[in-house]
Order: structure tokens, then C-alpha cells, then sequence
């Protein structure tokens, strides 16, 4: 296929050009105005009013007997739909932008990003790196007994956290099924994370998937027959101060909650914020496995009428968290207790597996310093890392 050349403008050319783009750039200045982006739907996204243009378009003057014509009026704390230019790389859920408004079709235009403080991203199907949440400041990564929570996926997150430079907040969610033995395992997982230094809480949202705390739904009534009421009340009642600890932890953060399907996001965000009316489903009685019902990221703010409080960004659940853009470097990195470590190893290019001679970590393990389970963990997902995809 042949090769199309870039046509070479002379300077005359180039300056009339940049003429044109200065005049075309004043022509809009003074119908410039800032917002957040709200939500993300593919080629539009909503943001919000924060602040009014220079020049506010007046309405269009109708003559009696004329139909009325559309207009959708500026005001702030609005929300539009807008689309973006294609000069702009891919928005997220959280950035600021600078925008204009068109009253007689109810859409906007994105001209320009502001620059961010934080960007959560993850891969998506086609193996590309798609912006998930911008400006955010804390992950809180959610887990609970049931579904059965996954040590490797939490520190993918931590991990994310680490190279996003957003600070993680580890939620154990229906800690109320704490009080079964079978599902008490738990609680030992996030205290292996508190003596890493994770700030933790613990919290009770009510979730409808707790369904094995009713003796008839039991999947096994042993299971039942082991849980008490008086076992149950204390964690409920330290669950529902976990709820108020929650608040303290992210009032005035914009935040965003990760975790497996099923593990009570949303009701954890019904919870925070009453009025979003985010959609539960119960955990599947065969797979034990949550259903997906968060559809499109959306932030959620906690007063609708100042984004300065901060907010939730509400994402779709993921189950696993590919981290094939990420160097074993990069993940190691992510596991505070393991990188100072690394150095230590008799040689440079060690793979931290259990056979590798001279292994810092693993020396480190066998004195009851770091835990096995943390360099498994980082072994798999270095490996994974390191992986080629196609």
C-alpha cells in the first residue's frame, strides 16, 4: 500500500492557519465555563455545570404566533450531555474540564482537560488501558465473607493504588456473617493487612445476598445451626459504627469502590448516599459468585450542589483486574513490605519463587518476617506481568 505524504505548508500558510485557530479560539473564550464529568457513555459524557461562562446566551426572540424553538438554559449544578473534541485523549469519570454550551440543541463540547491529580485505570477486553476514574483520592477496596474473598485481587488493587497514587481503604462488608465459623477466616485476612499498616473498617450495609444468615436458604444447615443471635448482635453493632467510621474516612474524597461482584458496593453506596438508588442483586446460590449490576461509572456526589465535598464513583464490578500493562518491577513495587526487600536478593533478575537461591523474600519468610502468602502472591502476578498478551 502506498504511502500518503504530509503535505508541506509554506510559512505564509502556517501563519494564516494559526490566525484562523487564534480567532476561532476567541470567538469561544467567552463561552467557556468548567465542569466535572459525571458519567461516561462511550462517545458522550455528562458533566456538570460549575461555573458560568463569560457571555451567557440570551434566548431567541419569538414573534407572536411563531412556534417556540428549543433552549436549554445555563444554570449551574446542570447536567449535560456532552461531546468531546477528538484532539483530547480519553476522559474519565471525575476530570475537570473547561466546556461550551449550545442552548439550542441541549449539547456541549468539551474543549480541554484540567490537569489531574490521580488516574485509576484498568485494561479493558481489548487489552488497551481505559481510564476508569481521574482526581480521586481514596480506593476503597471492598471484600466479605461471602462471596469468598480473594487475597490476590486485593492486591491488585494495592497495587493500583500504589502506582495511581491514590491512598487504598480496605471495607470488610457483611462483617454481620462474621459470626459464622465458616466464614470467620476473614476477619484474620484483614488484620493481615492492618499489620501492613492499611487503614481498615469494618461495616454491615444491609445487604439482601446475605441470604445464608436465613436457616431455610441455608446452602447446608450445619452452617446455620453453628450461628447464633447473641454472636451475631456485637458484630452488627460495631458493622453499623463501621458505617459512621466510613463516613469519617471519606467525607470531603472523592472516591472510588473496587471489589468483586457481589461484595455489596452498591448497597454499601445506597448505605452513604440514600438517594442514588444504585441497583443490589443476590448472590448466586451455585456459584456463590456476585452478578454484575453496575452498568456505567457515574460519580455520585455527596451534596449534589457543591462537588467540593467530594463523592463516589460508582463503577462496574470486575471479578479479576489484569495488570499486564504493569512491569514485575512495577508490582513488586506495589507490595511495601516486599520491595525494600528486593535489593537484598543474591542476584538482580531473582523471580522471588519458592526455588530461587538466595532469595531475600523468601529468607524473610522463613525467619516470620513477611508472610508466604504475600510472595505468592507477588510471584503470580509478576508472572502475569511478564506475560505477553495477543
Amino acid at each position: 500500500m502506498a504511502l500518503i505524504r504530509q503535505r508541506k505548508l509554506t510559512k505564509q500558510q502556517l501563519r494564516r492557519i494559526d490566525k484562523q485557530q487564534a480567532q476561532q479560539q476567541d470567538s469561544i473564550d467567552g463561552s467557556l465555563m468548567d465542569g466535572v464529568v459525571m458519567a461516561h457513555y462511550g462517545k458522550q459524557l455528562e458533566v456538570q455545570v460549575t461555573s458560568l461562562p463569560a457571555i451567557i446566551p440570551n434566548p431567541p426572540v419569538v414573534e407572536e404566533g411563531e412556534p417556540e424553538p428549543f433552549w436549554q438554559a445555563i444554570e449551574l449544578g446542570d447536567i449535560w450531555r456532552c461531546h468531546v473534541r477528538t484532539n483530547l485523549p480519553m476522559l474519565a469519570t471525575g476530570d475537570k474540564v473547561r466546556w461550551v454550551a449550545d442552548p439550542n440543541t441541549g449539547f456541549g463540547r468539551i474543549e480541554s482537560v484540567q490537569p489531574r491529580t490521580s488516574l485509576v485505570s484498568r485494561p479493558d477486553r481489548y487489552h488497551k488501558l481505559k481510564p476508569v476514574a481521574a482526581n480521586v483520592d481514596i480506593l476503597a477496596i471492598v471484600f466479605a465473607p461471602l462471596p469468598a474473598a480473594a487475597p490476590n485481587l486485593i492486591d491488585r488493587y494495592l497495587v493500583v493504588c500504589h502506582h495511581a497514587d491514590v491512598k487504598p481503604l480496605l471495607v470488610l462488608n457483611k462483617a454481620d456473617l462474621l459470626a459464622i465459623e465458616d466464614y470467620a477466616f476473614t476477619k484474620n485476612l484483614l488484620s493481615e493487612y492492618e499489620s501492613l499498616g492499611y487503614e481498615t473498617v469494618l461495616t454491615a450495609a444491609p445487604c439482601p445476598e446475605n441470604i445464608l444468615l436465613n436457616p431455610s436458604q441455608a446452602s447446608s444447615k450445619k452452617v446455620a445451626d453453628k450461628t447464633k443471635l447473641t454472636d451475631i448482635e456485637p458484630l452488627q453493632q460495631q458493622a453499623e459504627l463501621g458505617l459512621t467510621d466510613l463516613q469519617q474516612q471519606i467525607k470531603d474524597k472523592l472516591v472510588i469502590f473496587a471489589g468483586q461482584s457481589g461484595v455489596g458496593k452498591s448497597t454499601l453506596v445506597n448505605a452513604l448516599l440514600p438517594n442514588s438508588d444504585q441497583s443490589v442483586n443476590v448472590i448466586s446460590t451455585n456459584s456463590k459468585l456476585g452478578q454484575h449490576t453496575t452498568t456505567t461509572s457515574r460519580l455520585l456526589p455527596f451534596n449534589p450542589e457543591d462537588l467540593t465535598q467530594g463523592g463516589i464513583v460508582d463503577t462496574p464490578g470486575i471479578r479479576e483486574y489484569g495488570i499486564w500493562h504493569l512491569t514485575p518491577d512495577d508490582i513488586i513495587a506495589g507490595f511495601v513490605e516486599l520491595y525494600p526487600l528486593a535489593g537484598d536478593c543474591q542476584f538482580r533478575d531473582c523471580k522471588h519463587t519458592h526455588n530461587s537461591k538466595g532469595c531475600a523474600l523468601w529468607e524473610a519468610v522463613a525467619e516470620g518476617k513477611v508472610m508466604q502468602r504475600r510472595v505468592e502472591s507477588l510471584v503470580t502476578l509478576q508472572a502475569e506481568a511478564d506475560t505477553p498478551t495477543y
